[in-house]
């Protein structure tokens, strides 16, 4: 099924804002759309003040006229509803919705998403503007998408106000049911925090001393909720008055650590995900794939709706650094190659004013005399001719687990090290692209039959219900990878019983007598010459056996990397050629195909339907690759005997012929 079922082409366009403009650029704006190849645009994001001035009175005169004339263009529009930025009556009339911080700080409203989340009167206007514009638009024929809110718990992840305190007592109350069980779940007995009525309980607010950490774990989860219910809220109202249009809101995978998206994907009817280049990595690409390859996950494998990224520079970065010749189409065609069937901006047109005015568009202020309107018009036509890859699927070698709750939970104070969630996850995904090998990410109690090598980078925190579904995956003839510091505790941050790694010490044969983190500067080596820093452990063998040990640092002469069967373990943070070393070893006894012999800047994803199979190759180095091969170069029309040229900073993409 398509992405966006109303629609026959790769969705190509971007956030579309005509009430920061004069009515008469409107129609200009809609021919250079149609040359530059657009054929879809969100409209009205933040346009909640213009469609209701005052409570309960209702302008849509200008969206009308908006909406039509996109329509007669032969451009489709994904509407939202704009309530991720409350007029400024709401919180006159309101002011008990503000957002309230961890330090007891009100927030004023001169911004987006200045509302807490849990408030009434919130949902109550929400509600109200959501129906109206579902009841007014649900017939028009420019309609094809729902864009609910935007960007949910970016800026107001978190409130601490009474009405989120009261809210959090009854998630406690439907979660646990009964106060002792919370008591024990929360284990507090320690430090004299045993509570006997629920209204004793608030969220955790500043302490003089670090909050109990399951009680922090569940106001995050608590959190992630209530702003799936404003979701649910909207979504509902939308699939109510507008059956047969699905309903998506963007998401933030790889940068947003307050939203658990894996319990989210479930509630949309289309993944869609923002994306920003982290301008000042020299492998920003890299992370860039590592972004795509979640997104596709998130959506279970199926396509999913790049929302949102950029043509050029953004504006909220340390320093906004221009993208090279080149770097635009890239990027777009990376995330195309990595399973998305439509490329969208932020956004149009640059804004002249507000706090967006220098983030790049595809419209920008020097009109269309510039590189950017040119590299906008040529990707347009780009994608035109690549019509055919829409709901094919990316075919992925190796599973990276990946659980929001336990990047909460690790990165929580008072570890034995600062540890980072990301830092493990990275290396992981970097070291298997540098090896051409493509990468889907899984929760940890997902179906695993599927992958012969399983990663578990950052699996601090893991449920009993994961420990069991990983067991089942090795002894069904799956290889596994376990990094440090993993099966460490429970859902509520208890450990495990039975010392560590509790919840996997018997799949891996070893027993952690203890952590041995090191010094900021300290590094140790191996005996087969690996090097390693910040993190070591002292193992005892329990049926495993070593496969590297320490020649030095506090656990000398002790196992540093070991196998069970086939459940490997490494204690301590291999440098990258550490890394991929560990990752070929581990690959083999998987037996997975050798990877394909390719200069490591040229990245070569594969999206198949049916029996026809697409090669997408994204050359990111400064000289020529050849992509072995033969089928027909898409983009060109050309037919490739046996090999195809990539010239540097270019993309191809070619249809395989079988033989």
């Amino acid at each position: 099924m398509p992405l966006i079922p109303r629609m026959d082409r790769i969705a190509y366009g971007g956030d579309y804002n005509p009430e920061q403009w004069p009515e008469a650029l409107w129609t200009e704006d809609v021919s250079l759309m149609r040359e530059a190849g657009v054929n879809l645009v969100s409209l009205g994001i933040f346009a909640w003040a213009l469609l209701e001035p005052a409570p309960g009175e209702y302008e849509f005169g200008w969206l009308d006229r908006s909406l039509d004339l996109l329509h007669d263009g032969g451009i489709s529009v994904d509407l939202a509803t704009p309530t991720a930025a409350p007029p400024p009556w709401f919180l006159r009339r309101h002011p008990e919705a503000a957002p309230v911080t961890r330090e007891g700080l009100r927030l004023g409203g001169s911004a987006r998403q200045s509302f807490c989340p849990s408030s009434p009167a919130y949902a109550a206007a929400s509600a109200g503007i959501t129906e109206q514009l579902a009841r007014r638009y649900a017939d028009h024929p420019a309609l094809v998408l729902w864009h609910s809110h935007n960007e949910y718990g970016g800026a107001n992840a978190y409130c601490y106000c009474e009405t989120s305190a009261a809210a959090f007592r009854n998630w406690l109350r439907d979660h646990y049911g009964d106060l002792g069980k919370l008591n024990d779940a929360w284990g507090t007995a320690f430090w004299s925090q045993r509570y006997g009525d629920w209204d004793e309980i608030e969220p955790p607010i500043i302490a003089p001393t670090t909050v109990n950490p399951a009680q922090e774990l569940d106001f995050f989860r608590f959190s992630s909720d209530a702003h799936l219910a404003g979701f649910r809220r909207e979504r509902d109202i939308l699939h109510r008055l507008c059956p047969g249009v699905p309903v998506t809101t963007n998401f933030m995978l790889a940068n947003c650590k307050n939203i658990d998206y894996w319990k989210w994907s479930r509630e949309v009817d289309v993944v869609s995900n923002d994306h920003y280049l982290q301008a000042e990595r020299p492998d920003n690409h890299i992370e860039l794939a590592m972004c795509a390859d979640l997104s596709r996950s998130v959506a279970h494998g199926r396509p999913w709706l790049l929302m949102e990224h950029s043509t050029g520079g953004v504006n909220w970065q340390p320093r906004n650094l221009a993208k090279a010749p080149g770097e635009m189409r890239r990027n777009s065609l990376q995330h195309l190659a990595r399973g998305a069937d439509g490329i969208l901006f932020f956004q149009w047109r640059a804004s002249r004013y507000g706090a967006e005015k220098f983030h790049s568009a595809m419209l920008p202020h020097g009109g269309t005399a510039s590189r950017t309107w040119r590299d906008v018009v040529s990707l347009g036509e780009s994608l035109g001719a690549l019509g055919e890859l829409r709901d094919s699927r990316v075919a992925a070698d190796v599973a990276l687990l990946w659980d929001w709750e336990s990047w909460w939970a690790l990165e929580l104070p008072w570890r034995p090290a600062a540890l980072a969630f990301r830092d493990r996850q990275e290396a992981f995904y970097e070291s298997l692209w540098r090896a051409h090998r493509t990468v889907d990410f899984a929760h940890p109690e997902a179906d695993l039959g599927a992958y012969p090598l399983v990663v578990a980078p950052s699996s601090y925190l893991l449920s009993p219900a994961a420990a069991d579904n990983l067991r089942r995956y090795v002894a069904g003839g799956g290889t596994l990878l376990v990094s440090y510091f993993s099966g460490i505790v429970d859902t509520h941050d208890a450990v495990h019983a039975g010392g560590h790694p509790g919840a996997l010490g018997d799949l891996l044969g070893l027993a952690v007598e203890e952590f041995a983190p090191l010094r900021a500067a300290e590094s140790v080596r191996l005996d087969d010459g690996r090097v390693a820093d910040t993190w070591t452990e002292r193992l005892e063998l329990r049926g495993a056996t070593a496969v590297a040990s320490y020649a030095d640092g506090p656990a000398a002469g002790l196992p540093a990397i070991t196998r069970h069967g086939r459940a490997f373990y490494v204690s301590t943070r291999l440098d990258p050629a550490g890394t991929a070393a560990l990752l070929a070893t581990v690959a083999e006894a998987a037996g997975l195909p050798a990877a394909p012999e390719l200069p490591e800047q040229l990245e070569m994803v594969r999206r198949r339907t049916g029996t026809t199979e697409y090669v997408i190759a994204i050359n990111h180095g400064e000289t020529g690759a050849v992509l072995p091969g033969h089928g027909v170069e898409l983009l060109t029309g050309e037919r490739v005997a046996d090999g195809l040229e990539v010239p540097a900073g270019e993309v191809r993409v070619l249809r395989e012929n079988p033989r």
